[in-house]
């Protein structure tokens, strides 16, 4: 186990762990089944019997074995009880085969974490931003052509990666998705004249101010 890499120990760690849980579900079945017999047994020869305290090996408190007499009267009862243990227990020992068929295959894969390491000049992170504009309905058009210049003018500009534009059918509702290289880029940008002038521009297109939202995602991906 020392020499194990840690994938190994975790299996070893996993499969003993899991073994003694089916082993101890295993000897609890088996009590129960002894308490049982054992009862019916006293109460053929002696008669009803006061319950008795069996100290089983590895339990931290002794368990008091009552079992209803009517269940114990009737031998079919017991025997259909033995047949649903058995069926559960092989369910189970089915259930951790099928378990360590897959990690003996080492499907399980715990990869260490790696950090990230730039190269010089790599692109670090990119700007993603979003901006929903509800527009008024009698200038649908007016902002159109205002929108379209505006998309025009900013995919021209070098730090600009890409513009993509959504309408909702619903209502009168765009949202403009802008990805640019960098977040000094995309700053650059709102100081552009024809930034500013769509802003301005929507003062009057729009029925509440825009909603804008950045997020940073690394540049490589």
């Amino acid at each position: 186990y020392q020499e194990a890499s840690h994938l190994e120990q975790f299996v070893t760690r996993f499969l003993l762990k899991e073994t003694m849980n089916q082993l101890q579900s295993l000897q609890s079945s088996l009590e129960c089944a002894m308490e049982t017999t054992e009862e019916q047994t006293q109460q053929q020869r002696q008669g009803p019997t006061k319950p008795e305290v069996v100290q089983w090996p590895g339990k931290r408190s002794a368990r008091r074995l009552q079992r209803n007499s009517s269940l114990l009267s009737n031998s079919s009862n017991l025997s259909t009880g033995w047949i649903e243990e058995d069926s559960q227990w092989m369910t189970q020992i089915n259930r951790l085969q099928k378990l360590i068929d897959r990690l003996e295959k080492k499907e399980l894969k715990l990869e260490p974490f790696e950090e990230e390491v730039l190269e010089e000049n790599a692109r670090s992170h990119i700007m993603i931003v979003q901006r929903q504009m509800s527009v008024i309905e009698e200038v649908v058009k007016q902002f159109q052509l205002a929108l379209k210049q505006y998309v025009e003018s900013a995919s021209a500009q070098g730090g600009c990666l890409h513009v993509s534009i959504q309408k909702l059918p619903s209502d009168s509702r765009f949202i403009i998705y802008e990805f640019w290289e960098n977040s000094n880029a995309w700053n650059s940008h709102l100081q552009m004249i024809y930034s500013k002038t769509f802003q301005r521009s929507n003062v009057d297109f729009l029925e509440t101010p825009e909603l804008i939202t950045t997020m940073l995602v690394p540049g490589k991906y």
